[in-house]
């Protein structure tokens, strides 16, 4: 048979509720640890007991969580200058913790540190640098195309110049061809034209 559905009520007996509230209080500050650690989140808790004695627990300082949550909701925050030192304290504590993180992952992506990791954080790290290679590999496709596109047209834009150039020169011997065979056949009719000349004289 399974256990029943507890019905959740004031306990009556005072031994009973200070034994239940110290073992809830403990559970609870156990779960916050434990989601702080396992799931790097800011933690903060607060116990105020039916005596009035307070329980806390926090993943960072204590006033600084208390700071960012006042305003992250929007309420008022202190003009003290501790309060605000308080609040950068906590922002540069979560860029420091992001900063090693990152840091951890650049040096597993290099190979490094592997051993600290889980079989599930490898096949992670493998698939994400599986994705890593095959866009640095499409990029370096799309450029070495790009290149040799490049290389083409210029190869094309020589080819068209050459071919005008050799035009022009094929066009300038024929010029140069025409102009010597005129001042020959002018050299030729002053030739002739002298002999004539001269043989009347004679």
């Amino acid at each position: 048979m399974g256990r029943g559905k507890v019905q959740l009520k004031r306990i009556e007996n005072p031994t009973s509720r200070q034994v239940t509230f110290s073992k809830r209080r403990n559970g609870l500050l156990k779960k916050a640890y434990e989601l702080s650690v396992l799931c790097d989140a800011e933690v903060a808790l607060l116990i105020f007991s039916p005596s009035g004695k307070a329980y806390q627990f926090s993943s960072h300082d204590m006033d600084g969580t208390l700071a960012r949550y006042r305003s992250d909701v929007g309420l008022p925050q202190s003009n003290h200058p501790h309060s605000r030192a308080l609040v950068w304290k906590s922002e540069m504590e979560d860029m420091k913790r992001s900063i090693i993180s990152l840091d951890a992952r650049l040096r597993n992506f290099a190979g490094e540190d592997l051993g600290l990791l889980s079989l599930k954080e490898l096949k992670q790290l493998e698939r994400q640098m599986s994705i890593g290679i095959e866009r640095v590999r499409s990029k370096k496709r799309r450029i070495t195309s790009e290149h040799i596109n490049q290389l083409k047209r210029k190869y094309k834009g020589l080819q068209e110049e050459h071919s005008r150039l050799q035009k022009r020169l094929n066009q300038l011997k024929d010029v140069a061809v025409t102009t010597s065979r005129i001042s020959d056949a002018n050299a030729f009719s002053a030739l002739d034209m002298a002999f004539q000349v001269n043989g009347l004289q004679n």
